[in-house]
């Protein structure tokens, strides 16, 4: 019997003891980018595809017979495997109004939501990097770019959540969003951007 993993498939198998017997089974989950690979069970009596979420094989069955696993009883058999599925780390991007530290309305408005993503993510590794447009002088917008990251990092209070390590870097005007010529004013290069490890 051969089974074929892909590398970007999501699969999740374990022996379980059902009703006094044993029963082992594989069953096909979604990838966290909702995507869905395949697993090819190949024997002497055929070979049995199966490449849709929510789908599974007896692994004692040498037909491989594919059938559909209720999602209920996926979170049952599974839990402990899905319960230690890492947090996928995640980023936002924060958009400052000309020449200061204040938040457009629409950034301010998302801080609620990098706060509670901040919370799920058991020891967070943050990292918070400023940046600016191209008006000004390249020294001033360093120290532009500093600040605003430093505003940004005091949403994650140690005392409220678990911070294992922020990190706050200014790139100034070195690395735009959107490239523009000197003296240039660009709302999307006046960002902050973190992302929650």
């Amino acid at each position: 019997m051969t089974k074929n993993f892909p590398s970007k498939t999501f699969v999740v198998g374990l022996s379980l003891l059902l009703s006094g017997c044993n029963q082992s089974y594989l069953v096909l989950l979604e990838d966290h980018d909702g995507s869905t690979g395949q697993v090819i069970f190949k024997s002497n009596q055929g070979e049995t595809v199966i490449d849709q979420a929510g789908y599974g094989a007896n692994l004692k069955d040498p037909s491989h017979k594919a059938f559909k696993v209720d999602e209920q009883k996926i979170k049952s058999d599974f839990a402990g495997a899905l319960a230690s599925e890492p947090v996928l780390p995640e980023t936002f991007l924060l958009y400052f109004e000309t020449g200061g530290t204040q938040l457009t309305p629409e950034s301010n408005a998302l801080l609620p939501k990098i706060i509670e993503t901040a919370k799920k993510h058991p020891a967070a590794d943050i990292s918070v990097i400023g940046h600016t447009d191209t008006v000004g002088e390249d020294r001033l917008n360093a120290k532009l770019a500093r600040q605003r990251a430093e505003q940004v990092s005091q949403l994650f209070d140690p005392s409220q959540m678990d911070v294992k390590e922020i990190t706050v870097t200014s790139h100034g005007e070195k690395n735009l969003l959107v490239k523009t010529g000197d003296e240039t004013s660009e709302p999307k290069n006046r960002r902050v951007e973190v992302t929650i490890r």
